[in-house]
């Protein structure tokens, strides 16, 4: 038999959580000395102890956990519980990340108005270009609504573009307009720049941009979620120099490595005004 403290140590709780326990009634000592009052646990008591601690770890209150952990959950649906909750939290983490993003991008918006140079924008036309596309729609135009909508599209139009033995297709070109609904939704075009003489892939549009004639275009370097800080600061240029914004940017993937902090993107919006 162990002594609390042990057992405490060998379960990795706290003595204080073992004498919580004990004294609701969730996890009783296998034996307590009369004389002295000391709580002695046996080894088999460990199991008992994963369960209310995961149980916990799930967000069961401990009224809820007796109740599950005296009806003998057996352990494979316990591992079912716990995968699930593991799914919820790690998708909860990826959006708290995302969202750590947006902010991040959004204070350095912030911090960088007004110091964007003359010699991060280029003006220069931008010639057509076929592309094997596919389509969604997004809630608005916000990286977090657009993320979640164009990654997917993407993924998905590699894998029918070589399913189709079509290679040496790229760079990837994204584009965007107002749906129709007239409700604030985007279309969200995801392609990829295919050579003149495909003419057509199953399952995926073979659309022809066109060129566009003036275009101000800044790089991006990171991952499209951050990418507010570029694209304000090419609004502030195109204003200050007496440009007008013509649409959308069309994004340019220029590098696409596994590590998006690696990402390489040329933001292209269609501008007139002066020459």
């Amino acid at each position: 038999m162990f002594t609390i403290g042990d057992f405490a140590r060998h379960g990795r709780v706290s003595v204080r959580m073992l004498r919580h326990y004990d004294a609701i009634g969730l996890l009783r000592p296998a034996h307590v000395d009369p004389y002295s009052g000391y709580r002695f646990y046996e080894a088999g008591q460990l199991a008992r102890l994963n369960r209310v601690i995961a149980l916990k770890d799930l967000g069961f209150t401990l009224d809820q956990v007796r109740s599950i952990v005296d009806d003998e959950v057996g352990a494979d649906e316990l591992r079912g519980m716990l995968r699930l909750r593991q799914a919820e939290l790690e998708a909860a983490m990826a959006e708290a990340a995302a969202r750590l993003g947006q902010v991040a991008a959004r204070l350095r918006a912030i911090e960088s108005e007004g110091h964007m140079s003359t010699q991060d924008v280029v003006v220069k036309s931008i010639p057509a270009v076929r592309v094997a596309e596919l389509s969604g729609i997004a809630a608005s135009y916000a990286p977090a609504d657009i993320g979640p909508v164009i990654t997917p599209l993407y993924d998905e139009l590699c894998a029918r573009l070589t399913a189709a033995g079509l290679t040496g297709f790229g760079p990837g070109i994204a584009y965007y307009e107002d749906a129709p609904a007239g409700d604030g939704t985007i279309v969200v075009h995801a392609g990829m720049a295919v050579p003149p003489g495909v003419t057509a892939v199953p399952d995926v549009d073979l659309v022809d941009l066109p060129p566009v004639e003036r275009a101000a275009t800044a790089i991006h370097r990171g991952p499209m979620s951050e990418v507010l800080p570029t694209a304000q600061g090419l609004a502030a240029w195109i204003d200050a120099n007496g440009h007008r914004s013509a649409g959308y940017a069309r994004e340019l993937y220029l590098e696409c490595p596994d590590d998006r902090a690696e990402w390489v993107t040329e933001l292209q919006e269609p501008v007139t005004g002066a020459a």
